[in-house]
């Protein structure tokens, strides 16, 4: 279904359209915590660990796709927004063949490269063979990833945020499915599961495409060239920042994952049952932000820039609805939480997730009022904005965690690098949407 984001009132519409992307992001992200929650309590702590310290470097790969998708749903949206159809189905293809390329880039260097990035971030040789086997199987998949982002941003640039979702549904179960099946019933291990996430996501992905070729039928009756240089300058301006944006922040997590290698296995197992719960919460803000972007982009396309200002706030309270019970869960059930991962943690493993979870959770308003603030300005074409807050997120993280880590001779040190990088940009981010040049487009319709 396609819906235009520029009429309606903003609250309401923002929510119908923003609800779809939140469930499509959970499950998700339920298949794919699936990983390591049946390693973890059907295999054993250090098959856990082998997926976990494999995870930083899978969210370099998921951040080119997630960013070059947000960078085409943008452009997308504002084609559409303002009713240049051609244009927008020359974006559509232009979109669609560029991510292509850039996965099979990716799936080499995954392939070729897996040992270096695994020694790179300290990986331990107790784990290192199920960790390069579980990276190895990831990168064939990444054709998958990228074709169904590439798909997801075109009907979430249309105002179609319920197709995706019934292909996550599917996907999501299946992969759930497969990963019982191939590690209780197979035995495969670690490897198990990468296969069951490459055959979900394999299906997924070819579904999406056929789908998405019938839905765009209702414009064929305009003539448009399937690629151009242009749409990929437009694509690339845009997409460019939002890659950089996750990018920075994956390689963060990798420095990250470094030291947190260096205290060991049980660290390491603790660490990645927390960071894949924290990992959920931030993502479903990250999702309701990219609604945003989608809402911003196809009324300032619409010359409609004073609706932006209603959508930020609807925004922000529907990002705090869902942060609420990610708190309450996180504090208030943090063992629980850990034991989805883990069936049977030493002591240091759990104590490790705990204060992972008590540490950072608390911050959560902080962050989804920076990701919502970075929405409205991705969507509004701000890139030095929102990069230059993501940077001072980046930054102040990775130093902030080594210079904690030192002074505290303690893990938890790194942790309190999260609530620190987050006031910081989120105040950056605030003081952009609150003053950015961007802002002409809102006052001056």
């Amino acid at each position: 279904m396609i819906t235009n984001l520029t009429e309606g009132k903003p609250s309401r519409v923002l929510w119908r359209f923003s609800m779809p992307m939140l469930l499509s992001i959970l499950f998700q992200q339920l298949y794919n915590m699936a990983d390591s929650a049946v390693v973890g309590r059907f295999v054993n702590e250090n098959a856990l660990s082998a997926v976990g310290v494999s995870y930083p470097i899978t969210m370099i790969f998921m951040a080119v796709a997630a960013g070059s998708s947000v960078g085409g749903s943008v452009v997308i949206s504002r084609l559409f927004g303002g009713g240049e159809v051609a244009q927008m189905r020359t974006a559509i293809g232009t979109t669609l063949w560029s991510m292509g390329a850039v996965s099979v880039v990716l799936t080499v260097v995954g392939l070729v490269f897996c040992p270096q990035l695994l020694a790179l971030v300290g990986t331990p040789s107790e784990i290192f063979a199920d960790a390069a086997a579980y990276l190895r199987i990831y990168s064939l998949g990444l054709v998958f990833l990228f074709l169904y982002n590439s798909t997801n941003a075109v009907f979430t640039a249309l105002g179609d945020s319920r197709t995706p979702l019934l292909f996550l549904i599917g996907s999501s179960v299946g992969n759930i499915v497969l990963d019982l099946i191939f590690v209780i019933r197979f035995d495969w291990g670690v490897p198990g599961v990468a296969w069951a996430t490459l055959i979900a996501q394999g299906v997924s992905a070819a579904l999406s495409c056929v789908v998405l070729r019938r839905r765009l039928h209702i414009f064929a009756g305009t003539p448009a060239p399937t690629f151009s240089f242009e749409a990929l300058r437009r694509i690339g301006t845009m997409a460019l920042p939002s890659i950089l944006q996750q990018s920075f922040v994956s390689v963060g997590n990798l420095f990250v994952q470094t030291m947190v290698n260096s205290y060991g296995a049980a660290c390491i197992a603790g660490y990645s049952a927390a960071i894949r719960l924290n990992t959920f919460a931030i993502t479903c803000f990250s999702t309701l932000s990219n609604g945003l972007s989608s809402f911003t982009a196809q009324n300032i396309g619409a010359g409609l820039g004073r609706r932006v200002r209603a959508g930020m706030r609807a925004g922000c309270l529907l990002a705090l609805a869902v942060a609420v019970p990610f708190m309450v869960l996180f504090l208030g059930l943090d063992e629980t939480m850990i034991r989805l991962f883990i069936a049977e943690p030493t002591e240091q493993a759990l104590a490790v997730g705990q204060r992972f979870l008590h540490i950072v959770a608390p911050f959560y308003v902080v962050a989804l009022l920076k990701l919502q603030a970075d929405g409205v300005l991705r969507g509004a074409g701000a890139v030095f904005a929102f990069t230059f807050s993501t940077m001072t997120d980046l930054v102040l993280r990775v130093a902030l965690a080594f210079v904690f880590s030192m002074a505290m001779q303690s893990s938890d040190g790194i942790w309190l690098s999260w609530p620190f990088g987050w006031t910081v940009s989120m105040l950056v981010s605030l003081l952009f949407y609150r003053f950015g040049r961007w802002r002409r487009a809102l006052d001056g319709d």
